[in-house]
């Protein structure tokens, strides 16, 4: 989830009391590594426009798609943070014939990611309105409209509620959730959080987090990367088989002028995908902090776009597929990755 105008905040506490005013930056920590603005350094990848998915919805004046996920049978699934009840939540895209249709709605949700669970293969969603996250199975055919949406986990984790933002899937099907709790406040109050595959225990993993946003595990499932939205760093929490966990420590500081840290991905080689909210486009590290590329929107496209807020790259394939969204519309363009996709490339 990314700072919405001051215009929207006060629609979407309608929609379900989704605040999201921003917050100022704080000073980082001393050695981290400045890897410059967006543009510097690197390649630049050109991404193509596949087609647009949505338009700014009258009664909430915007759209924001997040969370593109591909699902067993290729679909390509996208959340519309800011959809009204009645129109489209959660998308199903078909990439290769440029059709969408329709997976579900509510009249409560801001659902801001997206992942299928490698544990019951359900469809989860981050309630960022509600501190919840949700699941649903969108290919059943018996449930066209996706109305089995089940709660999987509510409530407080250690005496606090969540502002669940995005999710990354161990092997075994447990949750890890980025909290970006405190956002609204300007307070570092964002935390890692881990869900058991059953929805029964929450692990507070790191706290003290500036706005907690993008989430995934590295490509041997060793450690998270994390980044936080009103710090702009990228930092690295190991984590052991048990969930447990030693000290982070700050990997990458992203100097992306207005831009801020967005969603991330990992493809098969370990480079990182850090989307950016403030502008349509993504910086892409390996996993030393270096400076790969740079994936943008071309500048007679790029009018009326304000983020590129995640990305899914193709399983097995290297095709990629970025949700890019502002006041001309919700859009998904296409580039090819540097690496295979693989879990922890598919959206979340």
């Amino acid at each position: 989830m990314r700072r919405l105008p001051l215009r929207s905040l006060a629609v979407l506490a309608a929609l379900g009391s989704l605040a999201l005013a921003g917050c100022g930056t704080q000073t980082g920590d001393p050695g981290e590594q400045t890897a410059g603005a967006p543009g510097a350094g690197g390649r630049t990848l050109r991404a193509q426009q596949v087609m647009q998915l949505t338009e700014v919805h009258e009664q909430t004046g915007m759209t924001l798609l997040e969370g593109p996920t591909f699902g067993a049978d290729g679909g390509l699934f996208v959340v519309d943070v800011t959809a009204p009840e009645g129109e489209p939540k959660v998308i199903r895209v078909d990439v290769r014939k440029r059709t969408k249709r329709a997976v579900h709605t509510d009249g409560r949700g801001a659902y801001t990611s997206a992942q299928f669970s490698p544990y019951d293969g359900r469809l989860y969603l981050t309630d960022f309105a509600h501190g919840e996250v949700v699941s649903l199975n969108p290919d059943d055919p018996d449930d066209p409209d996706g109305s089995d949406l089940r709660t999987f986990f509510s409530g407080e984790v250690d005496g606090a509620p969540m502002n669940p933002d995005d999710i990354a899937f161990d092997q075994d099907g447990n949750l890890y959730v980025s909290d970006s709790r405190g956002l609204t406040e300007g307070k570092a109050l964002g935390r890692v959080v881990r869900i058991d595959r059953d929805g029964e225990e929450a692990t507070v993993l790191a706290d003290g987090l500036a706005a907690t946003n993008g989430v995934s595990f590295d490509a041997e499932y060793r450690g998270l990367w994390f980044s936080e939205l009103t710090e702009n760093r990228i930092s690295y929490l190991p984590v052991g088989a048990k969930g447990g966990v030693t000290a982070r420590h700050t990997a990458i500081r992203v100097d992306g002028g207005i831009a801020q840290t967005d969603s991330i991905a990992v493809d098969a080689d370990g480079n990182l995908y850090q989307a950016l909210h403030g502008r349509p486009a993504m910086a892409v590290y390996d996993r030393h902090g270096e400076r790969l590329a740079t994936v943008e929107v071309p500048a007679r496209a790029a009018e009326g776009l304000e983020s590129a807020t995640n990305v899914a790259i193709t399983p097995g394939g290297t095709k990629a597929y970025m949700t890019v969204s502002g006041p001309a519309g919700g859009y998904l363009y296409t580039f090819d990755a540097l690496a295979k996709g693989t879990r922890q490339s598919n959206g979340g």
